[in-house]
């Protein structure tokens, strides 16, 4: 579907390209998964650090997209799958940490202020997430008038779709911080602490099979 430019507007087919991301971003996905777990296991702060993370994270990609080198990974079959593992091993180690109750993932961090190790969570994840790459290189281009400027095309639209994921991320963030009184209590810490664990890696392979090719 193309956008079409006129006269330094966008026309009414970028409501298109809103609806499409929103769509995107309301389907479940590793970002969400991790985000929701944070937010019912550490607490409103830490999931809204996540927030920032990967908001900025997904602008970065965004950014590389508009470039061209978000399809040189995508077109690279070598760095592709580096991008891939590396992800699955950051959150499998993310699992491992929260598993022993200790390292960045703990509460305790965010008690004591560290609300920039879940921000650096959120940040890395999705700079190493293909996925975030694959929405830029094979869906995004299809919103982009090739008459026009497609650079500013790409950054807009990058702008839009990270405003949206930012928006869905944070309602999340604040519904998952909701729970997070059951994790507090002392007796079930432990227990619900490595419930979690094991949805995060359970994320991992979630994340590895939803970028497999």
């Amino acid at each position: 579907m193309q956008l079409p430019y006129r006269g330094g507007m966008f026309t009414p087919n970028l409501l298109s390209f809103l609806l499409t991301a929103i769509v995107i971003e309301l389907t479940p996905g590793p970002n969400m998964a991790w985000l929701a777990l944070t937010g019912a296991s550490s607490g409103r702060r830490a999931a809204l650090a996540a927030t920032a993370g990967i908001a900025l994270g997904l602008a970065i990609v965004g950014m590389a997209a508009a470039l061209g080198l978000a399809e040189l990974a995508h077109a690279s079959p070598r760095l592709f799958a580096l991008l891939r593992y590396a992800g699955v091993a950051y959150l499998l180690w993310l699992a491992w940490q929260a598993w022993n109750g200790k390292g960045d993932v703990s509460p305790g961090h965010l008690r004591d202020g560290n609300g920039w190790l879940w921000f650096r969570h959120g940040l890395v994840l999705n700079l190493l997430n293909p996925k975030a790459a694959l929405f830029f290189v094979a869906i995004l281009p299809g919103y982009v008038d090739g008459t026009a400027p497609v650079m500013a095309q790409t950054l807009l639209l990058s702008g839009c779709y990270v405003a949206v994921a930012t928006l869905v991320h944070l309602g999340l963030a604040l519904l998952a911080g909701q729970a997070h009184g059951w994790f507090e209590k002392e007796d079930q810490a432990t227990m619900l602490r490595r419930i979690c664990a094991v949805m995060i890696a359970g994320v991992a392979l979630w994340f590895l099979a939803g970028t497999a090719r």
